[in-house]
Formats: structure tokens, sequence, C-alpha cells
């Protein structure tokens, strides 16, 4: 057996364990951005399966995120949150970066809810805006690239419709019902971990980005790998313009600050997504 595909199944089979001692058998698993894990108090009777528990799994080493997945009840359902991302810029390579979002489909996920904390690169995007990603322009490296592992899905997988339609409606409804407001946009990845240049913020805005970070791009292509739907959220927690203040700074703990401030009506969106499921 390919041996990336043996670290999956190990993975999935200790936190099988797990759920199965707790009556556990989740449907919705949630990815959580920089500052975005405060998400998870929202979960009912919550059970945590710490990252370095699990065999082969990486530990996320990035400010504002713990390393945990809680599983548990949100929105009348049983979801599995990832407190915490690993991203390609801790050193990990893009297997590792995605083994946890394989893990969570093998164990029994039928929808992949993620998040991120992101600049703005929209002028009409400011800090606390809450933006539905509706695509990505991806300048990181393909988590596919290498040997298809075709138990998962095909060597071409289709990428025209990477968040679904439906449960972007849904969300759109469901903030305008809430009175949240809401931008609708292309979300850029790039591979950090700094942050971009004046020049290169004008360079992601030209070529049809509204928002950008360091995540996500390559979670999401694995899900659409294994025909899992997928809905995204970025927090604006910076407004990544061109022109600046000679003493501006961006700031990792600031972002956080930001993203946390957004939390919560980024969890009302979610929760109310999830009920309707």
């Amino acid at each position: 057996m390919d041996p990336r595909v043996e670290r999956i199944h190990a993975a999935a089979d200790y936190i099988k364990v797990v759920l199965a001692e707790n009556n556990l058998k989740p449907t919705v698993g949630i990815i959580l951005g920089s500052g975005l894990g405060k998400l998870a108090d929202n979960i009912a009777n919550p059970v945590v399966i710490p990252y370095k528990d699990i065999p082969g799994f990486p530990v996320s080493t990035a400010i504002g995120h713990k390393g945990n997945f809680i599983v548990g009840e949100l929105g009348g359902k049983t979801v599995m949150a990832m407190q915490g991302r690993i991203h390609y810029y801790e050193g990990y390579s893009m297997d590792q970066v995605t083994l946890p979002t394989r893990v969570m489909i093998v164990v029994g996920i039928k929808y992949l809810f993620v998040s991120n904390a992101a600049g703005g690169i929209n002028f009409d995007y400011h800090v606390g805006d809450l933006m539905i990603i509706k695509d990505h322009i991806g300048h990181i490296p393909n988590p596919l690239i290498g040997k298809n592992m075709d138990e998962f899905g095909p060597r071409f997988p289709d990428m025209t419709r990477p968040y679904d339609l439906g449960l972007i409606k849904k969300a759109e409804a469901i903030a305008e019902a809430e009175g949240i407001h809401v931008h609708k946009g292309v979300y850029f990845a790039g591979t950090g971990p700094t942050y971009e240049t004046p020049a290169e913020y004008k360079y992601i805005r030209v070529i049809g980005a509204d928002a950008t970070g360091m995540s996500t791009v390559p979670e999401v292509i694995v899900a659409r790998h294994m025909s899992v739907p997928v809905f995204g959220m970025s927090v604006i927690t910076n407004e990544a313009h061109d022109v600046y203040a000679e003493d501006y700074v961006n700031d990792g703990d600031d972002v956080v600050v930001a993203a946390n401030a957004a939390a919560d009506k980024m969890s009302v969106i979610f929760t109310k997504l999830i009920e309707s499921l």
C-alpha cells in the first residue's frame, strides 16, 4: 500500500476508536484558522483529541492554533473541528498539510467547512469583515502533485466549482436574515510565512483576488479530490493595500485579535448553515 495512504488510515483508525468509545459519528468537518479556534467553544459535549496523540499526525505550531480535534454537537449535528490547521510554511510537506483533511473524510465527514484569517486586498474590505469564498487562486504547491492516490479520487479532479454553490446561497440567506454583512470574493493563497510586500498586494489585486492568506487552498483541493462539498469563509484581519504610512507594520498578534473579534459572527453563520444540512 502507498505509505501516504497507510499514514492516513493509521490516523483515522486511532480517531475512529475514540469516536466509537464516545458514540460519535461526525458528518461535518470544520477547519479553524488563525484566531478562530474560539468557534470550537460553541461545540456542545466536546471530546478533545490532541494532534500529538494521533499516530503520524503533524502538530500545529502557528500563532492562534491550539492543535486539537474537537468533536461534539453544533447546529444539531455532530461536527469534527480542527482547532488549528497545518501550514506549508511550518516546514511540513503537502502530504502532511492535507493529511488532517483526508483523515476527517475517511472518518466519515460529508461536508467540509474551512475558515481563515486573511488580508483584505479589495479596497472595500475592512478589518473585521467576513468574506464568503466563491473561488480561489493558488500560489502554493498543489497537494496532488506526485503519484495519484487512486482510492481517494481521480488524477485530474475538476475544480470548476471548488466551493459549493448551494452552500454559498444558503450562507448568504442566513447572513441577510441575521443582519450580518458579508462580502463574496476570491481568496489568494501564498506560501508565507512573510506577509506580502505592497507590490505583491497590488499584483494579487490585479490578478483578481479580494483577500490573501497562507492556507485553505490545499485542504479544499483534497476535499474536492475526494468529492466532498466545501464551504469557505475568510475573516478580514488587516487591510492589505499597497500604500501605507512609513511606520506601518503587519503583526501576527494583531491578526489573531482581529479574527477573535469577528469569530462570533462567523460562528452564527456556520452554526445556522450546519443546521440547514
